[in-house]
């Protein structure tokens, strides 16, 4: 029996960030989600390690209403493509 291996691409983490985490509007979205994430925690509906996400409805990372945000299974909040055609229901 032959074996196989998949061989993995091993990521540029240097040239990531470079060309994309470090963008500015990157580190905008980011640092709003993670505000969105801190006003949950403080208002008790999240704890660091409880398995959820704080989802945002329409979203739009920088849309930090109340309105717009809600707690959700980080299961259930990654389970689809984060792209332009996919957007939210």
């Amino acid at each position: 029996m032959e074996s196989r291996y998949i061989e993995m691409a091993t990521r540029n983490y240097k040239k990531e960030n470079a060309n994309y985490k470090s963008r500015p509007e990157q580190v905008k979205k980011r640092t709003a989600r993670n505000k969105a994430r801190r006003m949950a925690t403080k208002a008790g509906l999240v704890k660091k390690g409880d398995g959820k996400d704080v989802d945002h409805k329409n979203g739009n990372p920088l849309d930090n209403r109340k309105s717009n945000l809600r707690v959700v299974k980080a299961s259930k909040n990654r389970s689809f493509p984060r792209n332009k055609k996919a957007g939210k229901a």
